[in-house]
């Protein structure tokens, strides 16, 4: 077992700072960078006695959180462009019509977070669920809830859910 600590802080003081410098390349930001190669590790710990090479598999898993970081950048990156638009429309028009949102913002705060955090955040479900600390199945059932009470507020006139 002492063998087994000591290789993993070797491996750690090893690669730890390259591993760390290559993320930052890929994110552009230090502190996000030291937060995947630490998840990284991380992972390695938790699966230490099955991973054959712990090398590889840091890289890989640091990659791939990387992506995640990516595409969790772009939803942000189209949720800031949807309100972008949303406000030049509504300074454009005088007054906006808040039908839809003011609806949405009415649903109960059970409702209204999943709907929020899925069609405006454009989160998958998953997402939606790890946020909320809920199920996913229940985030489903919620979004549900949630279009039927938008449908009749609206007064059944669309065919086509939210």
């Amino acid at each position: 077992m002492r063998s087994q600590e000591r290789a993993a802080s070797e491996l750690f003081e090893a690669l730890y700072p390259r591993l760390a410098g290559w993320c930052r390349r890929l994110v552009d930001d230090d502190e996000t960078a030291h937060e995947i190669a630490s998840e990284a590790f991380t992972r390695l710990w938790a699966r230490w006695t099955k991973v054959e090479e712990p090398s590889g598999y840091l890289y890989v898993t640091a990659a791939n959180l990387v992506r995640d970081h990516w595409r969790k950048m772009e939803r942000e990156r189209r949720a800031l462009r949807r309100v972008t638009t949303e406000e030049t429309v509504k300074q454009q028009q005088g007054a906006s019509d808040p039908s839809v949102r003011l609806l949405v913002q009415s649903l109960p705060e059970r409702l209204r977070d999943p709907a929020l955090l899925y069609y405006f955040a454009d989160l998958p479900v998953r997402d939606v669920a790890a946020l909320l600390g809920r199920n996913e199945g229940t985030v489903k059932a919620d979004l549900h809830a949630a279009r039927e009470l938008l449908r009749a507020n609206l007064g059944g006139h669309h065919d086509r859910t939210p």
